[in-house]
């Protein structure tokens, strides 16, 4: 469990995903504020520079996640993000960011399939959070 309230910024459309993984996090020990979509979650961000940002793939656009990637890069270019996604199972289309073109055009540190493991996904956000 982390020692600091830290807080993570989690976006999905799926409803259920989003709970689930709020539960794991909070779990954790972090703070967690969720949105249901890029537009939801643009506006939190107007009030909020989370400390991590784990973003969905596709939402209301194919590229949401990417969309919403490059502007919170943007606006807070030290905020580690997230990028989980299914999109490779469910489209066979897939996407890294282990090459340097991958990186320039993918604005997130880290990118994952969905059903990652709760313990997993702890050691990466604190690796990406440097605890």
């Amino acid at each position: 469990m982390a020692t600091n309230k830290r807080t993570i910024l989690i976006v999905d459309d799926d409803i259920d995903y989003l709970f689930q993984l709020k539960f794991q996090v909070e779990k954790m020990g972090f703070d967690v504020v969720t949105a249901e979509s890029q537009h939801d979650a643009e506006q939190v961000l107007k009030n909020l520079k989370p400390d991590l940002a784990i973003l969905d793939l596709m939402m209301e656009n194919e590229d949401s996640g990417f969309i919403l990637s490059y502007k919170l890069k943007r606006r807070y270019p030290d905020v580690p993000v997230i990028i989980a996604t299914a999109v490779s199972s469910e489209t066979g289309m897939s996407f890294g960011i282990s090459s340097e073109q991958e990186r320039q055009w993918i604005k997130a540190d880290l990118y994952l399939e969905k059903g990652i493991r709760p313990d997993q996904l702890h050691r990466e956000i604190l690796k990406l959070l440097k605890q």
